[in-house]
């Protein structure tokens, strides 16, 4: 049985643990990203700042020029307007904690499972279309 907390989209899942968009304040979820997931491009934030910190396994984490591979206990910080991207290029599962500030909100990602889900190819204008709505902006 599925957890209904779990927001899944393709293989990635978010566990939304304090949804702050409805306050404006920060946000918290868990991400976990299996080896080799297809990941969300490249893109910034126009208004949020990011913070991941991995749990488990080893993130590939870009902040602008600077990519990192985050083992368990290590983070970056991404200011709002730095372009960002993961990967899980490894064997392992990785899970994080991201942080928000102010946050993004569950919704967010519900808009993208719903669009992701909607059958056939992903429609990448929608996408891009639902990014715009809560300011995330997508980078060559």
């Amino acid at each position: 049985m599925t957890d209904p907390s779990i927001i899944q989209i393709g293989q990635l899942s978010i566990r939304y643990l304090v949804d702050g968009s409805n306050t404006g304040s920060v946000g918290m979820f868990e991400l976990t990203v299996p080896p080799n997931s297809n990941v969300p491009p490249p893109h910034s934030h126009a208004n949020n700042d990011e913070c991941v910190y991995v749990l488990e396994g080893t993130l590939r984490y870009a902040v602008d020029a600077d990519t990192r591979d985050l083992g368990a206990g290590e983070w970056m910080y991404s200011p709002k307007g730095s372009i960002h991207q993961f990967s899980n290029p490894f064997d392992g599962q990785a899970r994080a904690l991201i942080v928000q500030s102010p946050d993004i909100g569950a919704q967010y990602f519900l808009d993208v499972q719903a669009t992701a889900s909607a059958g056939g190819p992903p429609d990448k204008a929608a996408l891009v279309a639902v990014m715009a709505r809560y300011g995330l902006v997508p980078r060559p």
